[in-house]
């Protein structure tokens, strides 16, 4: 019987396993902690205006991503970096919390590459079609001069309806729901960020529905015989960065000895039986019913 572990152990062996994934996460927070302490010391010292900034802090002027195109010249770099910033903690939390469970789906079948391509290209067209949508529509026109945008929503909305668009059948388990599968989860969102444009946030439920569209347009790219390799980023080494191993004597490695081609294929083909089985039972049983070593087995798989 599997035996779940501790919610804290769980999350230290996340971080530290120190996939892309992880790292993803763990500059949302690093961000979300340097621009409160910046404003922090900006409210201290006075040294910005409330007036000046639009209403909003220091920190979110100059990283969050403006509507004004005369604005988006001067800054120009928001366009990315407004990708990482959250408005308040609970905005934080809820965005990573929909991050972790999307991006452990997508990485079960997808590897880190297009993870990373994915949040950033979804990222990028959201914003794209916020600033596009207010500079076109006449509803939006006294709005542009100070509206901007800010969150991981968008990225994160991405990753989820790519995942989704890839294996649609795939079951989750919600609370008081039960099983759903993610087509349907997909769906769901979508259509909320739609009907939602009318309400508060206009800009945010565009910028949702910029990153599905590209999640959707990428997998279906993929589907139909085209790898999207222009799109897809090189890891930079923060993200794949491990400790180096220990170094061993020459004894450790008697038995060593080159392996043949049969050799070869042979473990090629137990190792990918054993993924087989793994990814058989997580489409019956979920994530969650995996033990730690088919987790790091997984994990590994994933990386390569």
């Amino acid at each position: 019987m599997y035996i779940r572990n501790n919610p804290l152990e769980e999350i230290k062996y996340f971080f530290k396993e120190r996939s892309l994934l992880s790292r993803l996460i763990l500059i949302n927070i690093l961000v979300f902690i340097f621009v409160n302490i910046l404003n922090l010391f900006l409210w201290l010292f006075q040294a910005a205006s409330s007036q000046s900034m639009m209403g909003i802090s220091f920190a979110l002027y100059w990283f969050a991503v403006p509507a004004d195109l005369n604005e988006l010249v001067l800054k120009p770099w928001t366009l990315f970096t407004y990708m990482f910033l959250q408005e308040n903690f609970f905005h934080l939390l809820f965005n990573m919390v929909m991050l972790y469970f999307g991006g452990r789906i997508f990485t079960e079948y997808l590897n880190n590459r297009k993870l990373l391509s994915v949040y950033i290209w979804g990222g990028l067209f959201g914003g794209l079609l916020y600033i596009i949508s207010y500079n076109i529509f006449p509803v939006f026109h006294e709005a542009v001069s100070y509206s901007v945008a800010l969150g991981s929503s968008a990225s994160v909305l991405a990753i989820m309806i790519a995942i989704a668009t890839y294996v649609p059948e795939y079951y989750i388990t919600l609370i008081f729901i039960g099983r759903v599968r993610l087509k349907h989860l997909a769906i769901f969102f979508v259509i909320i960020d739609l009907l939602s444009i009318q309400g508060g946030n206009a800009g945010g439920h565009i910028a949702h529905i910029g990153g599905a569209l590209w999640g959707f347009v990428y997998i279906w790219m993929i589907k139909n015989g085209n790898a999207m390799k222009w799109f897809n980023f090189k890891i930079p080494k923060f993200f794949t960065y491990k400790k180096p191993r220990k170094s061993y004597s020459n004894k450790d490695y008697v038995n060593n000895r080159p392996v043949s081609d049969e050799e070869y294929n042979r473990e090629r083909a137990k190792k990918q039986k054993e993924i087989d089985l793994i990814l058989d039972k997580i489409s019956k049983s979920g994530y969650d019913s995996l033990t730690k070593k088919e987790k790091e087995l997984l994990f590994k798989s994933s990386n390569k």
